[in-house]
């Protein structure tokens, strides 16, 4: 019988300790002495969160499928029990067997936001796993990251030893079938390191040297290992419909953040935001097959007993199999309590009738992304959406019997004009003045608009990963303004306005940006006791700010100014698939306001064709 690593009497002083003891319905079981490896896949924060995100399902399903690998999962411990693991000196260990992270053979950490960076070292010392990568011995775990951040890896570049780039179902195979010959034959854990870094999208951070210009910027960045490469390929799996997909994902015993079945309708976004480095990192588009994610719609829903189903990619509406997949979803399982969640909607490609359909399941609030108030700024960044398109696809909402709306802009973005600013709150009156355009005898109620600005950091692989940002005094500054004009609007008392803490969008450029030095000031913020820093209750700027400045790193380098476009940037050694030609194209275009045509209408070069289908060749086929 399994041993909880924490007794009785610790689980009844922690907050919701069903986080900590596995045994959840679909979890995978094994015999620890009939595997060769034993991974610890992480999601370094708070079990809710981790139990949320699709990408660890994927490969945990997908690791347990070999009989050699047996995958457990981790999650940052609460801050209640983090103390006592400290003073009790217990190692943070893996669910479902309840042992000591520190004797897997793999410590796996997916690092989806910036903000997770001092949870990551949280998880290291909790697992008695040396902080740097350099003081690591042969009986310590290798730890591997990957997700979005690992594009820019080099503020946790002496953390790690080794980053995987890219989706994770092409290569991991591989890595983990030279881990087992490597300890076949008695290599080290240098031995191995070198036949990792051999292997595409693999990168080995302590096999490169990076110097400095007197100005702070790279000067150079360079191999210092012959098995090393010069470039780092992203990883890119191009059939989506007959790759791996957990149909019986791990059912929680408690609620968690999206408690429901995900089906991922597709990869990639055809759309080409300049802001939004997922449109840009998971180029080109790939869409899953109708007919299979039915199938895995019944099995889910089967082998789990959630109520609710999602539709998951970067924009659902453009799926092509919509309609006749939200139609079936609506059809088999209506009466049988099941709703359906269509988040990630765009309102020119809005369809009444699905919304409708939706509706007659659960009608709750409808969210949508304009990001910008005025054309102009929606040009520079390429949303693609008109005034028309947004006042329409509010007015079909709106007809259809929603009367709540949440509206998502962004702040801060490169040529923002105090015009553009207001604009926010003036678009937003309009789509209220679109709702009382209705008769009184048909509306549902009082409207309710909210609108919601967040502040925008220039991230990798982005036409704007060249642009500065602002202080937290001048973000603050300008949702000021933006506060100002709705209390002017006509509707002010149907709209709503609130804004991201700018303080934390700081932090976030920093890392999002940062180079290798950047470790020192996350090191020092964790030693003076950052943590959780996602959670607004916990996230400490004066300790960042001291941090930064006992290190002597600058915020405002990083943030405030300009990158030249000949620059050494950290992740340059990164090949995304996305030219920097094309980027700097982008730019350009952008400062000019002139819009770039979506990948289905035209192709703009991005240079995503090389990897041989999806979107780029759907015309050919």
């Amino acid at each position: 019988m399994r041993k909880l690593a924490l007794n009785d009497e610790i689980l009844l002083k922690i907050e919701k300790p069903a986080r900590y003891i596995g045994g959840e319905v679909n979890s995978v079981m094994k015999d620890p002495e009939k595997v060769d490896i034993r991974f610890a896949m992480c999601f370094p924060d708070v079990y809710e969160i981790g139990m949320s995100h699709l990408g660890i399902q994927i490969l945990y399903d997908m690791f347990n499928r070999r009989e050699d690998v047996w995958c457990e999962r981790v999650y940052s411990p609460w801050i209640d029990l983090d103390k006592i693991m400290r003073e009790m000196h217990i190692p943070l260990f893996a669910l479902e067997s309840q042992s000591p992270v520190k004797d897997f053979d793999f410590l796996g950490i997916t690092i989806q936001y910036e903000m997770c960076y001092t949870n990551i070292l949280q998880v290291l010392e909790l697992s008695q796993i040396p902080l740097f990568s350099a003081r690591r011995g042969e009986e310590d775990p290798i730890v591997i990251g990957g997700g979005p951040c690992a594009y820019n890896p080099e503020p946790l570049a002496d953390f790690f030893d080794l980053f995987y780039i890219g989706e994770g179902e092409t290569v991991y195979d591989q890595l983990l079938d030279a881990y087992k010959e490597n300890k076949k034959n008695g290599g080290s854990r240098k031995n191995y390191l070198e036949k990792a870094a051999e292997i595409e999208g693999i990168y080995v951070p302590s096999f490169y040297d990076v110097t400095y210009k007197e100005d702070g910027t790279i000067a150079s960045f360079s191999p210092n290992n012959s098995h090393a490469k010069e470039k780092i390929q992203k990883q890119v799996i191009m059939d989506v419909t007959h790759t791996y997909y957990p149909e019986a994902p791990v059912v929680p015993f408690i609620k968690v953040t999206q408690d429901r079945i995900v089906l991922e309708v597709q990869r990639g976004c055809i759309r080409g935001c300049r802001f939004c480095q997922a449109g840009m990192l998971y180029r080109p588009t790939r869409e899953r097959d109708v007919r299979v994610l039915k199938q895995y719609a019944y099995q889910m829903l089967k082998n789990t007993g959630h109520e609710e189903i999602s539709l998951g990619s970067l924009s659902s509406s453009d799926y092509s199999g919509l309609k006749e997949l939200v139609t079936f979803l609506i059809e088999e399982f209506k009466g049988k309590g099941i709703n359906i969640s269509l988040p990630s909607l765009r309102i020119d490609a809005f369809s009444l009738d699905v919304m409708e359909k939706v509706q007659d399941v659960r009608k709750s609030s409808l969210t949508f992304a304009p990001e910008a108030g005025s054309q102009r700024m929606r040009n520079v960044i390429n949303k693609g959406l008109t005034e028309d398109d947004i006042i329409y696809g509010a007015g079909q909402a709106f007809e259809g019997g929603w009367n709540k709306v949440k509206l998502y802009f962004m702040l801060g973005l490169p040529t923002e004009t105090e015009e553009d600013m207001k604009a926010i709150a003036e678009l937003s009156d309009k789509v209220a003045r679109r709702y009382y355009e209705i008769p009184k005898e048909n509306r549902n109620g009082k409207c309710q608009i909210t609108a919601s600005s967040s502040f925008f950091i220039p991230k990798p692989f982005t036409p704007f990963q060249w642009e500065p940002m602002f202080t937290n005094t001048e973000y603050i500054a300008r949702a000021a303004i933006v506060k100002h004009a709705f209390q002017e609007q006509l509707n002010r008392k149907s709209l709503r306005y609130n804004w991201h803490d700018a303080e934390v969008t700081v932090l976030e450029g920093v890392f999002a940006r940062g180079d290798r030095r950047i470790s020192a000031a996350l090191l020092k913020a964790y030693r003076l006791g950052c943590l959780y820093d996602s959670w607004s209750d916990y996230f400490d700027f004066d300790k960042w700010q001291e941090a930064f400045r006992s290190t002597g790193l600058s915020i405002e380098f990083y943030n405030l100014r300009a990158r030249s476009l000949d620059e050494i940037l950290p992740w340059d050694f990164i090949d995304s698939g996305v030219t920097k030609q094309f980027l700097i194209r982008e730019l350009k275009r952008a400062k000019n306001a002139q819009v770039t045509q979506n990948c289905r209408r035209q192709c703009s070069g991005c240079g995503a064709a090389k990897w041989g289908g999806g979107v780029c060749f759907e015309s050919k086929n």
